[in-house]
């Protein structure tokens, strides 16, 4: 049985295998915070969803019996029969980034884009937030017109990025062109990359954002920008920004290692940006050192939003003590959310959201809450309360609890 108690600093909750309650705090963040001034950083946003009685996606059944899936997971359509956006819950979770001063990263791979989220359903995301946008907005430019597993012609892979790009340009967004699956089965080479971005980038209205996503979170991007040695496909990039770096803002670098980042941040040319995507080593990054540092866009940033905002008050302050103390806790539940297989990493986004009271419902397009057994979901509860990243405990603890009563049977805890 899991049982809950009341206390002045939290709330507490009985969780499978601990010998004794689990003390949530309270947060103690405050409501809201300005756009930091010293790093420029964006979320990458989930998308909530709506699935009918039968076969509900916040069943906690469906959310606790299922393992991790093989790559063959990443692929799929949101738009089969029962299963809906959340519209409401999804922009209201955008209001609750630009309050806490983060830029909203629009229709990426945390909202599912290629494991759910159709460039239909894309297209009505964005036209929605930028609707209602009180901040900063970019949003992903890709070519999931084109149906994976096929080769295509350069051309036809240049039209698709185009016809994205102007559909968000003319949503009076940012654009961020995203790694192509269609690109990384066509391109022959290092020439091919070159030859789709600089079409692309000649032609953006404003700065674009550069999207480089390594295999973990993708496995068919694996060899992107015409190599699978990381070095070569710096020189790749390096050579675009050299060709039009009056037409790009930065890199947003996703491999989830620190010190090839660091490496690429330092031959950057003054003026073009290196985005973290590390979920693992963004403390040290976003800080920086004497040579410079890295701003961010991140999927953790959804799930640890209000830490995080304090951190980068403090840091917009000098005050680096504070920083590491509002930010490194953050650091163990963002690892525990994208551990492997780590393209799974939107269940803990939509999972804290949930628990957070930001939807009505444990549910994801195409049921993908479901490719995270209950084990996981206990865990990063744990970390989220360690880093004060439940806003409101006793409905965190309400929700827990109802999803873990109705979870039986130990394979699943």
């Amino acid at each position: 049985m899991c049982r809950r108690w009341r206390s002045e600093v939290g709330a507490s909750i009985q969780l499978p295998g601990r010998e004794g309650p689990l003390i949530v705090p309270s947060p103690g963040w405050a409501g809201s915070y300005p756009p930091p001034r010293a790093r420029r950083v964006y979320a990458a946003a989930h998308v909530a969803a709506v699935r009918g009685a039968a076969g509900s996606a916040g069943s906690a059944g469906s959310a606790g019996s299922a393992g991790s899936a093989d790559s063959a997971g990443l692929a799929g359509s949101a738009d089969s029969a029962g299963e809906l956006v959340d519209w409401e819950a999804t922009l209201r979770f955008r209001e609750h980034l630009w309050a806490h001063g983060f830029g909203v990263a629009e229709a990426m791979d945390t909202a599912q884009r290629g494991m759910g989220l159709s460039w239909d359903l894309a297209r009505e995301l964005i036209a929605r937030s930028a609707s209602v946008a009180r901040g900063a907005l970019a949003c992903g430019a890709g070519t999931d017109q084109l149906a994976d597993g096929e080769s295509y012609p350069i051309p036809r892979i240049i039209d698709a990025f185009v016809s994205q790009m102007a559909f968000i340009q003319s949503a009076r967004a940012d654009v961020i062109l995203m790694a192509s699956r269609a690109l990384a089965a066509s391109a022959r080479g290092p020439g091919d990359y070159l030859e789709v971005y600089g079409s692309l980038l000649r032609v953006a209205e404003r700065p674009v954002i550069l999207h480089w996503l390594g295999e973990a979170f993708d496995p068919a991007l694996r060899g992107y920008w015409g190599g699978t040695d990381f070095d070569t496909a710096a020189d790749t990039v390096l050579e675009l920004v050299d060709r039009y770096g009056d037409k790009v803002d930065g890199v947003k670098l996703s491999v989830l290692d620190a010190g090839r980042e660091v490496a690429l941040r330092r031959r950057l040319p003054a003026g073009v940006r290196l985005y973290t995507g590390d979920d693992f080593g963004y403390l040290e990054l976003i800080r920086g050192d004497e040579a410079g540092h890295s701003d961010a866009l991140l999927g953790a940033f959804a799930a640890i939003t209000a830490p995080a905002a304090a951190a980068l008050a403090a840091l917009d302050r000098g005050d680096l003590a504070g920083y590491d103390a509002a930010m490194a806790p953050t650091v163990a539940l963002s690892r525990a959310i994208f551990e492997p297989p780590t393209y799974h990493y939107k269940v803990g986004v939509a999972f804290l959201a949930w628990l957070n009271g930001f939807q009505p419902q444990f549910a994801m397009l195409g049921g993908l809450e479901r490719r995270r057994p209950a084990r996981h979901l206990i865990r990063v509860f744990e970390l989220a309360a360690a880093a004060r990243a439940l806003t409101d405990p006793d409905l965190a603890v309400e929700r827990m609890n109802e999803l873990l009563a109705r979870l039986v049977g130990s394979e699943r805890v």
